[in-house]
């Protein structure tokens, strides 16, 4: 740095000198006044060339700190992580100790920032976020009395605390279970000095009519970049004193937006989970994208049989934190011998079809589950397939039983296989050599967080056994060139 410094600093002396010739060459005194006249104006020319020349080498090689540009804290460009997200839970006291259970299970309260914005103070209390009771709305024309209003303004909130080198506001409901690392992975795609608005829909048809296809549903959580959330300070009390009559602070939320001319991107790892029942069918065949919510887990039953909820959640916690881009990713395999069809969903279960089931069948989701609003059995915003009557047409379903890391890259999971008590088996000999096999190992690596900045495609697995006593063992691995799921 010291030579270019230098070498410029030489360059400009003699540029300089060059000027000084020419400027004394071309004013040297004539014999007649008229011809000195003349050459005035060209002395006056060449000093002002001179002049801005050193200016202009100054300005551009100064290294003095006062001549930097120095970017905003929210213009930054190294990586998105975790610190440059600030999270906003919308709670109420009423809730708030009771479903701190699931804030505990993904709160880490020396890495993330943000409050839960609460109605009133509730003294003291378990739950590992901080929070702050929300400002009053007098003055600003409306009432804040309904829990949507005061909701809706928790982004407003959270940006006017001035917090330093935030990038993302993040907002949930104080029963969403965020998954932070998948949730970095998805913003990390984006450009947060853009204006965006990253969420998921409600999975129930019913729900989206009635709000909106284009509203990111809060339970499952939604992001909200920092200039979007810049604009919304200055458009946010008038906005919602217009849009008064919607239910929910989503929803409110989300018009002010529209308004702003931004409209949703849709990130599908968000999960309202704005469905009844049981949610295996859609968590054994997620969709090929990094598990970023769960929401509503206290009006569904356990993620595991035999369970309580919050084991349940501790259990598939485990997985995650050994590989959280690979959890529930879904893959395929097929043992041409036997005519079985297997489908992993990675940190939850195995399913095994003793017949060959098509890989467009086995991405579409069992419906396990109901509708929101009328316990129907649908529609829903993707596919789904039922779950036969006839027991020799299900899969035998093994569940998650253990997670190891073996050395530093390498995983192996053990699943083990699940039969219902008033379950009715299929008796036939193709189905009993599947029920022989009373544990499934999937072994696999780490998977790259940096696959997710790329096209997505699923990888690829093979059965490395032929299933000695009543283990088989599966591995992982990327497809191969030009290899498919059935090849």
């Amino acid at each position: 740095m010291q030579t270019h410094n230098t070498t410029t600093h030489t360059t400009g002396l003699r540029t300089n000198q060059r000027l000084l010739n020419t400027f004394k060459h071309s004013f040297a005194f004539p014999d007649k006044l008229s011809a000195f006249l003349l050459l005035l104006p060209r002395a006056a020319v060449l000093l002002c060339l001179l002049v801005s020349s050193s200016l202009l080498l100054r300005s551009v090689f100064s290294s003095s700190p006062s001549h930097r540009f120095i970017l905003p804290d929210h213009i930054s460009t190294s990586p998105t992580n975790i610190s440059h997200i600030v999270f906003g839970i919308g709670a109420s006291v009423q809730t708030w100790e009771a479903r701190s259970l699931y804030t505990h299970l993904w709160w880490n309260p020396n890495r993330y920032r943000g409050y839960a914005w609460l109605d009133r103070d509730p003294g003291e209390t378990k739950n590992p976020v901080p929070y702050r009771v929300s400002e009053s709305c007098d003055g600003v024309g409306y009432s804040c009395t309904t829990a949507a209003v005061r909701m809706a303004r928790i982004v407003v909130e959270s940006y006017k605390l001035g917090l330093k080198n935030v990038r993302w506001f993040v907002m949930g409901d104080d029963d969403t279970v965020f998954f932070t690392e998948n949730l970095v992975s998805v913003l990390a795609k984006y450009d947060h000095n853009q204006m965006y608005y990253i969420g998921g829909n409600s999975e129930s048809i019913e729900q989206d009519q009635i709000h909106s296809y284009q509203m990111a549903f809060g339970g499952g959580g939604f992001a909200i970049s920092y200039p979007l959330a810049a604009q919304l300070v200055n458009v946010m009390d008038g906005c919602l004193q217009r849009y008064s009559y919607f239910y929910g602070s989503d929803q409110r939320v989300w018009a002010c937006i529209t308004e702003l001319g931004v409209h949703l991107t849709t990130e599908r790892g968000f999960h309202q989970f704005d469905i009844k029942g049981d949610p295996y069918g859609i968590l054994a065949a997620h969709p090929l994208a990094p598990l970023v919510s769960l929401h509503h887990l206290d009006r569904l039953e356990p993620l595991f049989p035999n369970q309580t909820r919050i084991d349940s959640l501790n259990l598939l916690m485990q997985a995650y934190r050994v590989d959280s881009s690979r959890i529930l990713q879904q893959s395929l395999c097929y043992d041409r011998r036997r005519k079985w069809s297997v489908s992993i969903a990675w940190g939850y279960s195995v399913q095994i079809y003793p017949f060959m089931v098509a890989a467009t069948d086995l991405e579409v989701p069992f419906q396990t589950f109901k509708t929101w609003r009328t316990w129907s059995d649908g529609p829903f915003n993707f596919n789904t397939r039922p779950v036969s009557s006839d027991p020799c047409w299900r899969p035998v379903v093994y569940f998650l039983k253990q997670v190891q890391e073996v050395g530093s890259r390498s995983i192996k999971t053990r699943y083990q296989r699940f039969v219902a008590k008033e379950e009715k088996v299929c008796e036939t000999i193709e189905y009993g050599r599947v029920m022989a096999v009373k544990d499934v190992t999937v072994s696999s690596t780490k998977m790259d967080t940096e696959l997710w900045m790329k096209a997505a495609q699923r990888q690829c697995c093979e059965i490395m056994d032929r299933g000695r006593n009543d283990n088989i063992g599966i591995r992982i691995r990327k497809c191969r060139n030009i290899e498919t799921i059935t090849t």
